[in-house]
């Protein structure tokens, strides 16, 4: 493979844990000030250097181990999280000259990647021997089964739009899905369709309000009760880079992606190429931390649900919503076609 590919390759990777250390630091500073705190500030100025001394800590704890584990799938779950937090990152176009994954099944792809998440939490509680761990990872597989059904309607009804705003492109390129909102984002033309994307991928990153899986009043701590330093510390960068990854895809999907405001006016297809990706990387970078701080804010502004609400909203409303919103969908474009 090109050497570029590499460079890009490894350029994305470093932004995205950059990203995902300092979202803990965001959560830590916009929950002090929704709740009146002042947060994190003593290591570094302003506490930037926060993160860095967690990820220390967290290196040079002792891993405790009960003797109860599945000694190798206890460190393959962490691990395995981690990569396919990192997985789905390949998918994103960064700009119109600027991607690193080319092929026809970009969606196929990414959905498959999302759902082998549910195999690594499943693990992790397995494997640790606990039932409240157990229990985690039982709730999961439930929680990211029944969202992903949703999240896969929002997404052919995004497919919809693509194939017809560009009969000549594949639907399924992520690049296809960009340059079709060239002439309208989709948040826009598929608001229910963004709506029920939304909810599945809170949901589908065991995120506040749908962080069942942990639920510490009931779980302890849900599927990761019995990690401890580098291994623990493995599952909240996936958790974290998770947040990141699903940022990005709801803006790449239905914010424009690289997509910037007044382009034509400006005239950005003029431009070089260099500063064409600067343009593209600056714009779905700053959609992508818009995101992440909506995902934090909610975090910290609604209770969680209960279980049985959490399996009604994804099997009575979402379900039901996203297939009245494609067939709406399908019809309008039949009509219009």
């Amino acid at each position: 493979m090109p050497i570029v590919f590499w460079l890009t390759l490894g350029g994305l990777l470093a932004v995205f844990f950059t990203l995902a250390a300092y979202a803990t630091l965001a959560e830590r500073k916009i929950s002090a000030y929704i709740q009146d705190r002042v947060g994190p500030n003593r290591v570094g100025p302003k506490g930037l250097l926060q993160p860095l001394a967690d990820v220390l800590k967290l290196v040079f704890k002792e891993a405790f181990q009960p003797s109860s584990t599945y000694r190798l799938l206890q460190i393959a779950a962490p691990v395995l999280m981690v990569a396919l937090a990192m997985g789905a990152v390949a998918i994103l176009p960064l700009s119109p000259h600027l991607r690193l994954f080319d092929g026809s099944i970009g969606l196929l792809y990414l959905l498959g990647v999302l759902s082998m998440g549910v195999y690594g939490i499943s693990l992790a509680g397995w494997a640790t021997g606990s039932k409240y761990s157990l229990l985690g990872g039982l709730r999961s597989g439930a929680q990211m089964i029944s969202y992903e059904l949703a999240l896969g309607l929002a997404l052919l009804s995004v497919l919809l739009l693509t194939s017809f705003l560009l009969p000549d492109a594949n639907p399924l390129a992520p690049q296809a899905i960009v340059e079709a909102q060239r002439q309208g984002w989709f948040v826009f033309l598929n608001p229910i369709g963004f709506l029920v994307y939304v909810v599945a991928a809170f949901a589908e990153t065991n995120r506040a309000p749908f962080d069942l899986v942990e639920a510490e009043q009931e779980l302890v701590g849900g599927y990761h009760t019995e990690y401890s330093a580098i291994r623990f510390g493995a599952f909240f960068v996936a958790e974290y880079m998770n947040m990141i990854t699903a940022s990005a895809l709801i803006a790449t999907f239905f914010w424009g992606g690289y997509l910037g405001p007044f382009e034509s006016w400006v005239g950005v297809s003029g431009w070089p190429i260099v500063w064409q990706n600067v343009w593209g990387v600056s714009w779905l970078l700053l959609k992508t931390l818009f995101w992440a701080f909506v995902f934090i804010w909610v975090r910290w502004t609604l209770p969680r649900f209960r279980y049985d609400q959490l399996m009604r909203i994804g099997w009575k409303v979402l379900l039901p919503l996203g297939i009245a919103n494609l067939a709406t969908l399908a019809g309008i474009l039949l009509l219009i076609s």
